[in-house]
């Protein structure tokens, strides 16, 4: 319950603003500004008790307590590594990054392409902080994590081993912001160690909030450079990659001292006029802040010395290198682009797309459908729709059509690696909505309809990557995205978006939450005289049957049944059967709603037989949501959930006791509201006597 609680304070601390890219949520409920404050007051430096300066902290298995790797290692503030430490050394750029003993390249690429524009790096690093007369030794930092942006507080203790910081540093000993980001980011994601191995586009989408595309250079689009040139302009962040063939291409470096397996920005496209034509170029940056390529203008090269008009040449060792866009395809195998979201964008010029987001959870048993491979269940998997409207303007392709990125994120994965989990392998199909449900967003597809219809498109891949996302241009209408994961009933938090060129919508797609319930009560005088004697037998000298006597005709009439398994009814089944039954309070069932309740229980055996389609005498999760329906409930994934959760076995089935005490409570909560809402608005006014009293049937 405490679940379903904080969910609906999130929702509105949502409302309310909170978590938007101008209001961060405090992370961990750590407010900078108060934690300075109260600091400053008392004279000390503050330590941070929710990510403090041990072990733990930097990791759980190759950075772990008993690993060699971090024998000897201590922290300290930057005041005690440098006489005079500053928060930046005349503006933040991408020479301040420099990788440590962590392999997080991924992320050191995305922080140098953060540099490149000066809104987005400003709020990602704020400037209200730094080593002057309001130091206190804390910092913050704000990221995008799935959709709100949170303000992450940390202490300056960073890890230390024989003088030097461990992991990311500046080339300028006494500046510290890069290191500083990269202790929060770990703290976000539970430790250091979490941050190794990744994608660029995952550090982008932290840093912007944006949406992150990847492109084959093996199969690049025609116009690829006037893609990447056009994203620089607009302040989008890019990297790009040389995939490896095994695992000792691992940051190998080629003859022409390019790394394999490692993440670089691309910071630069320019066209040079090079021996009388146009040549294109493109700027790379190899965070390691050393070692680059050799080639065909490299630092140095002679192809400079033919450059007529503007030349934009550097020959800083620094890491950062020209080379010829045609090079640059030959070599590198895949590039990375995240457009920014309007909010994060202040320039009016720049053509803003549409966004929408929606949370969403697979849970075994309930919502967790896998693809569609698997027809039995796919078509449990939250379901969304988006209407296509209008077509692009001048498309640049020429080809005519409704343009959009759907992206689909895994939430909080990388935490989960402490305990032995990490990403799930993930994808989404897309399906054309047929006429008759235009317009219509209280329904949930069933099984039949992907029996009988073809995806649309789809995702490129299925892939264990933080988030999917594919391009698509489809003509005007509606359609379902359907996100999973590869295979069924796995637990997974996920959020998708959907940025358009045009103004889209795109809302959820889930059944409504109503009960059709007939009056099945049978009064004392209807009762036959054989169900009289049948019940004096029953019910004793008091003539009304308890709980406790309840409990025990059910299971004398299920032991004797071979068609069904059950492990008997709980008496606190057998208590909500007497609740929803008992009209005068008393705890205990007369003849006329004894008879009530017995032609409920062999209406319910009925479904569960006939939606037990393998006849195992026992109903699984998906049979059991087609016998909700049977039984006049329809209900949304939210309830479906905790439905399964609360009623089922770990194998995800649900015997009959089970099957009879959830159909009991749930027509009970939905007959208490309906006694209770007498003018059909839809909501009902408790005080809390009242709540209490209705929470504890």
């Amino acid at each position: 319950m405490s679940g379903v609680a904080s969910t609906l304070a999130k929702k509105r601390a949502l409302a309310a603003g909170f978590g938007t890219n101008a209001k961060a949520v405090p992370f961990l409920n750590q407010d900078f500004t108060a934690l300075r404050a109260q600091c400053r007051a008392e004279g000390r430096l503050f330590c941070d008790p929710s990510f403090p300066a041990e072990p733990e902290a930097l990791g759980f298995k190759d950075l772990g307590r008993s690993s060699p790797k971090v024998r000897g290692v201590t922290w300290k503030r930057p005041k005690e590594l440098v006489s005079n430490p500053e928060f930046i050394v005349g503006g933040a750029t991408r020479t301040d990054i420099c990788q440590g003993a962590l392999g997080d390249c991924w992320l050191l690429a995305a922080i140098a392409s953060l540099t490149l524009n000066e809104f987005v790096m400003a709020r990602v690093v704020p400037t209200d902080q730094g080593f002057g007369d309001d130091y206190a030794g804390i910092f913050h930092f704000q990221f995008w994590q799935f959709g709100e942006w949170v303000d992450v507080v940390i202490d300056d203790r960073l890890p230390v081993k024989d003088g030097e910081l461990l992991f990311v540093h500046s080339a300028e000993g006494r500046e510290f912001w890069s290191a500083l980001l990269e202790k929060a980011y770990a703290k976000v994601n539970g430790c250091y160690e979490a941050l190794s191995g990744g994608s660029t586009t995952e550090g982008f989408e932290d840093f912007t909030g944006g949406i992150a595309e990847n492109y084959d250079l093996q199969r690049p689009p025609a116009n690829l450079f006037q893609i990447i040139k056009k994203a620089l302009e607009a302040g989008a962040l890019l990297g790009c990659s040389i995939d490896i063939t095994s695992a000792a291409d691992s940051e190998a470096v080629t003859r022409q001292k390019l790394v394999k397996g490692h993440a670089y920005s691309l910071t630069g496209a320019v066209e040079v006029n090079y021996r009388g034509r146009q040549e294109k170029l493109v700027r790379v940056r190899n965070p390691w802040g050393q070692v680059e390529w050799t080639g065909a203008w490299s630092d140095g090269s002679p192809e400079w010395q033919s450059v007529q008009g503007d030349c934009p040449h550097a020959k800083a060792e620094d890491g950062e290198f020209w080379m010829s866009y045609t090079d640059f395809l030959r070599n590198y195998s895949r590039i990375e682009v995240c457009t920014l979201t309007p909010d994060t964008i202040d320039d009016d010029s720049v053509k803003h797309w549409s966004v929408s987001k929606f949370d969403g959870m697979w849970r075994k048993g309930s919502t967790a459908g896998g693809c569609r491979n698997h027809p039995y269940t796919f078509w449990m998997n939250p379901q969304f729709v988006i209407k296509l409207d209008e077509e692009d303007d001048d498309p640049e392709d020429g080809e005519v059509g409704c343009s959009f990125v759907v992206g689909l994120i895994q939430k909080n994965r990388r935490k989960l690696r402490k305990v032995g989990e990490d990403m799930h392998t993930v994808g989404f199909a897309i399906y054309e909505v047929p006429k008759q449900f235009y317009g219509q967003r209280d329904v949930h597809l069933d099984k039949n309809f992907f029996l009988s219809h073809a995806q649309t498109a789809k995702s490129e891949t299925f892939i264990n990557l933080r988030e999917v996302s594919t391009r698509f241009k489809l003509p005007p209408g509606e359609y379902l995205i359907v996100p999973s994961t590869f295979d069924p009933h796995l637990n997974g938090d996920f959020c998708i978006r959907v940025f358009s060129e045009k103004q889209t919508e795109t809302l959820p797609c889930d059944d409504p939450v109503k009960a059709d319930l007939d009056d099945e009560t049978v009064s004392d005088s209807e009762v036959d005289a054989g169900f009289r004697g049948l019940f004096s037998k029953l019910a004793g000298p008091d003539m009304e049957i308890s709980a406790v006597e309840l409990q025990t005709i059910m299971n004398k009439i299920v032991a004797k049944r071979t068609d069904i398994k059950t492990d008997g009814f709980s008496l606190d089944t057998c208590r909500v059967m007497v609740n929803l039954m008992d009209d005068s309070g008393n705890g205990k069932l007369g003849i006329g709603e004894f008879a009530t309740l017995w032609k409920k229980v062999q209406r319910y055996l009925t479904l569960y037989k006939k939606n037990d389609l393998d006849n195992t005498g026992t109903m699984s999760t998906p049979e059991m949501r087609v016998a909700f329906k049977d039984a006049g409930f329809t209900l949304n994934n939210a309830i479906y959930q905790l439905l399964v959760a609360r009623y089922s076995d770990p194998n995800m089935t649900i015997d009959f006791d089970n099957f009879v005490g959830c159909l009991m409570r749930l027509e009970m909560m939905f007959r208490i509201f309906k006694k209770l809402d007498a003018h059909n608005s839809g909501s009902i006014e408790l005080d809390f006597n009242q709540w209490i009293n209705f929470s504890m049937i």
